[in-house]
């Protein structure tokens, strides 16, 4: 039904997790969770929503995360 949802942070991840990765992998959840690949017209604003609520979740804990031995950019 949907790929597997990547790892974000490093060091699987080289570069600091855009935007659209955060959206990917909160779209890809939201699909697996509803079993939805594309809801119904009757369904899409709640699942829209429940995208974004994960999308946010998912920034916020990328950017609170401590990764010990990591590089900083910069």
């Amino acid at each position: 039904m949907c790929r597997s949802i990547k790892t974000l942070r490093p060091p699987a991840m080289p570069e600091e997790a855009t935007e659209a990765d955060v959206r990917a992998a909160a779209l890809q959840y939201v699909r697996k969770v509803s079993g939805f690949r594309a809801p119904a017209a009757h369904n899409q604003e709640v699942f829209d929503r429940a995208v974004e609520a994960v999308a946010q979740a998912t920034a916020e804990l990328l950017e609170g995360l401590e990764v010990r031995g990591a590089r900083k950019a910069g």
